[in-house]
């Protein structure tokens, strides 16, 4: 099981987080997503490493920015 963190820019409501959530479950390998509004953190769970590039996709897709990880 691996883990990685990033933070995602722009998210203000909970409609936001579900975009994010969504979207960034859909990358192949996911198996689990959690957002935190009030921080922007992101932290998605795998089988295995997903390249960031992927995740920074998805979220974009979902209309917004992913600036960091953790």
């Amino acid at each position: 099981m691996s883990t990685a963190t990033y933070t995602v820019k722009g998210m203000t409501c909970g409609h936001c987080v579900s975009s994010v959530k969504e979207e960034v479950s859909e990358v192949e390998g996911v198996t689990s997503v959690e957002v935190d509004l009030a921080s922007g953190k992101l932290t998605v769970g795998s089988d295995s490493p997903i390249d960031q590039a992927e995740i920074s996709a998805a979220v974009e897709e979902a209309g917004y920015e992913l600036v960091a990880t953790a």
